[in-house]
């Protein structure tokens, strides 16, 4: 399954990213979806994800009330929906797919399959 992630560059500390992870359609509605970071020298970590319905989502204290994540059935697409910006969210941002069980959603092992990463960098 190949996963399209776009929508990274460079923000400014306090402003707004979206962040943008075309799906397969078949595999888009059957699925949960969710969004990862890791940034230099860091593990990578859970940022949040959304149910394959779309009426459950989940994220990361971290970015909890900045963050809105979203998917959008028509065009197959997930976004993230990013605002009031930090430096510390500087990271690689990765989109993954997969059949996952809800109590393992923050688990990256529980994805199948994982984007190619788009970079965010925040500047202060």
């Amino acid at each position: 399954v190949q996963l399209q992630a776009s929508g990274g560059g460079l923000g400014q500390a306090g402003g707004s990213l979206r962040l943008s992870c075309a799906a397969p359609g078949r595999t888009f509605s059957r699925s949960e979806m969710g969004w990862f970071r890791q940034a230099p020298g860091k593990e990578r970590e859970f940022v949040a994800a959304i149910s394959r319905s779309g009426g459950g989502t989940k994220y990361a204290d971290s970015v909890k009330g900045r963050f809105a994540i979203s998917r959008d059935f028509a065009e197959n697409t997930v976004y993230l929906q990013m605002n009031s910006l930090k430096p510390e969210d500087t990271a690689v941002y990765y989109c993954a797919v997969g059949r996952v069980i809800w109590g393992l959603i923050s688990d990256p092992s529980a994805y199948g399959n994982w984007g190619q990463g788009t970079l965010v960098t925040v500047s202060s």
